[in-house]
């Protein structure tokens, strides 16, 4: 049966609300909000907890795809080629060997300097940033391998925008992407006086102890990232959410997330050159495999199930097609499409669970029953 025949499924829609509602009852999380998309049109959406359907979420990673997909423009504009070194653009980039990493291994997570430090204060500038970039150094030759950059190269593809478009990365998004397709309560660089409808983050339950992750993972420990709970709790700073970091800091409903994800199953207003989009969401450049061993799967910018079993590895749950794209954010967040069913969901909590492996189960067994939520 093709996406344009199914129809929703209610029961399985009820079972999918009824499943988000645990951890909620349970104390555990403080809210979540979740929405399901089909056919260009919201036909699920809910907020359990201390929420209602007006309450917007930081949907770290989630945010990649939108910088993603504003760089697919340029491209499709043919003002941007992805296989150019990003010193082409940036000059100031090509310090300390980083001459050699082109705009795509950016996208792609190989551009070899996945740790490079920037925060506070110098993020809140360009002169900051720009004079980061210029210390930063590699710490594996590009193009060799995966390793999840968290933010530094979010940052450099930000600079790529507004160095190529003469305009604040931010604004680009806006005026290309969100306000085109309606979605105004999806928002890159959230200003102060704005942020009253924002959920608050907070830490939640215990760590997964050492021998539940020597269960489950075959390590004890698990190795210190960038990602930790103190970075993400910054958030909850006005000056952080008003900067709108490019790698994490945007703010959402669920509904216009999936909104935003139908834009790039069906692209009704034509805002990317179907090429480069039908690009973007289906074509794997990166099979290299992460730290757990599994392939990344990585588009310019996403994340593909793929048909090796590993769906839910990759955040997307075990019943998926294997051509569903998406990008899943920190803390528990869940956003992606589906061309099989022309579905996209998106799961959104403002509570940071501390048991990595609870929150993985947790976030396979959301995904699974949202992708069931057709027939």
């Amino acid at each position: 049966m093709s996406a344009t025949t199914q129809t929703v499924d209610r029961e399985a829609m009820d079972a999918l609300v009824e499943r988000t509602r645990r951890e909620i009852d349970d104390g555990l999380l403080p809210s979540c909000q979740l929405a399901l998309a089909h056919r260009g049109e919201v036909v699920l959406e809910a907020a359990l907890g201390d929420a209602t359907l007006d309450t917007r979420y930081v949907i770290f990673s989630c945010t990649k795809a939108l910088v993603a997909s504003a760089i697919w423009l340029l491209v499709g504009d043919d003002r941007l080629d992805p296989s150019i070194p990003v010193m082409d653009i940036i000059p100031e980039f090509a310090t300390n060997g980083k001459d050699v990493v082109t705009v795509e291994q950016l996208l792609l997570h190989t551009g070899g300097f996945p740790r490079a430090p920037l925060g506070p204060p110098d993020w809140y500038t360009r002169e900051g940033r720009l004079a980061r970039f210029e210390r930063w150094r590699l710490s594996f030759t590009p193009g060799t391998k995966f390793e999840y950059h968290p933010t530094a190269a979010h940052w450099v593809l930000a600079e790529v925008i507004e160095r190529i478009s003469g305009t604040d990365y931010r604004d680009f998004i806006r005026v290309r992407i969100l306000e085109p397709l309606g979605l105004t309560r999806l928002v890159l660089g959230c200003p102060p006086d704005e942020q009253g409808d924002v959920a608050a983050l907070s830490g939640c339950g215990e760590a997964a102890t050492p021998d539940e992750l020597e269960a489950a993972l075959g390590v004890r420990e698990l190795p210190v990232t960038e990602v930790t709970e103190e970075v993400l709790l910054g958030f909850n700073r006005p000056e952080n959410l008003a900067l709108g970091v490019p790698g994490g800091g945007a703010v959402s409903t669920a509904s216009d997330l999936a909104l935003f994800y139908q834009a790039l199953l069906h692209d009704p207003r034509g805002v990317w050159s179907s090429d480069v989009r039908r690009d973007g969401i289906s074509e794997i450049r990166n099979g290299f495999p992460d730290e757990r061993g599994v392939p990344a799967n990585r588009t310019l910018g996403l994340v593909v199930a793929g048909d090796d079993g590993k769906s839910a590895w990759r955040g997307m749950g075990y019943t998926v097609s294997p051509a569903t794209f998406g990008h899943n954010g920190a803390g528990g967040q869940i956003a992606w499409a589906d061309p099989a069913t022309g579905l996209s969901f998106v799961y959104l909590t403002n509570g940071l669970d501390r048991n990595v492996l609870r929150e993985a189960r947790r976030t396979s067994g959301i995904a699974s029953r949202a992708a069931r939520c057709v027939s």
